[in-house]
């Protein structure tokens, strides 16, 4: 089976999903369209197809597509290939507020074809590794520490518009808002305090998250940090044990007081793997083949946007917010 595959957005992301798309003999390269046109004519010179003029004609040429422009132009474009029956990989976030979600999330539910958001950590080892450890009863997750920042505002130039972005929270922050769920199930209700400190936006959060199973958590994130490791981290606190994370390269567990902890180390892993590009690319062809649910789904898409959206209304109102929320 050979699946025709457009991309709409030719930037870097474009290229890290296209490098590993271009190893699969199922996939030939359609079209590539981009608001630059030279950079679409150049992508597609190095990866085949034909570079498009609009949006429309990639949907035209292809089985699926891969979203990959600035955030505030996923709903749309995901809702308009959906409508089509085409196949869509969409990078996070699926839109930029609750409302877009949810009329992403019902275009998902009605259309024949399949959608998968880009939430790659789901697939990375660090955290599949982690995941396996709180299957297994290693810890039992009741506190946990979450930290998520990124080290400036200013590449690519588009970052620090929250017009394009829909705020910084949709950026980086919400991978890990997501794999929180992942790993400690649904959030029942939490608290954010945020200030705006470097950018014209809010750029500082604090987070007081509360799961359905009684356990809590806290999230910091900030835009400004600059990029010393780990910038990404994950802490878990048991019964005199410990699971942390180190961004994408290593997990350290502590079985218990008095014992040797253990280290799974990743870093000789081709960064690509390692962040869970491939697999996440891989899986999102093998669904298409076989008629089966992608393994991020628009669902899940649509509960980090929820998550989010329920920090910018803690930090605006000053209250602690329940979940789900109502539109």
């Amino acid at each position: 089976m050979e699946i025709r595959v457009g991309i709409i957005g030719a930037g870097s992301i474009a290229g890290t999903h296209a490098r590993i798309l271009a190893q699969n003999k199922r996939v030939r390269f359609s079209s590539v369209f981009d608001v630059v046109r030279e950079r679409a004519g150049a992508f597609a010179e190095t990866i085949g197809g034909q570079a498009a003029g609009s949006p429309e004609a990639v949907f035209e040429a292809s089985d699926a597509v891969y979203i990959t422009t600035p955030n505030a132009a996923h709903q749309d474009l995901a809702i308009a290939a959906l409508e089509r029956g085409i196949h869509v990989f969409s990078e996070k976030p699926m839109a930029t507020s609750l409302n877009g979600a949810r009329a992403l999330l019902e275009a998902a539910e009605r259309s024949r074809a399949l959608y998968q958001i880009g939430h790659n950590r789901r697939f990375a080892d660090v955290y599949k590794c982690t995941r396996r450890l709180l299957k297994e009863g290693a810890v039992a997750a009741y506190s946990v520490h979450i930290k998520m920042n990124r080290g400036e505002l200013k590449k690519p130039h588009w970052v620090a518009d929250p017009k394009k972005t829909g705020g910084f929270l949709y950026e980086t922050p919400i991978h890990l808002l997501d794999m929180a769920r992942w790993l400690f199930g649904d959030v029942d209700s939490l608290t954010c305090l945020a200030r705006s400190n470097v950018y014209h936006e809010l750029d500082d959060f604090s987070i007081l998250m509360t799961f359905v199973d009684g356990a809590h958590a806290t999230f910091t994130s900030s835009a400004h940090a600059s990029w010393l490791f780990p910038f990404e981290r994950i802490e878990i606190f048991g019964d005199h044990t410990t699971i942390e994370t180190m961004e994408m390269d290593k997990v350290r567990y502590s079985p218990g007081n008095e014992q040797e902890s253990l280290m799974y180390d990743f870093t000789q892993k081709h960064w690509e793997n390692r962040w869970g590009y491939v697999e996440e690319n891989q899986r999102f062809i093998d669904a298409i083949v076989s008629g089966g649910q992608t393994p991020v789904t628009a669902l899940d898409g649509y509960k980090s946007i929820e998550l989010v959206e329920a920090c910018y209304r803690s930090a605006r109102q000053g209250e602690r917010i329940t979940l789900p929320l109502t539109p």
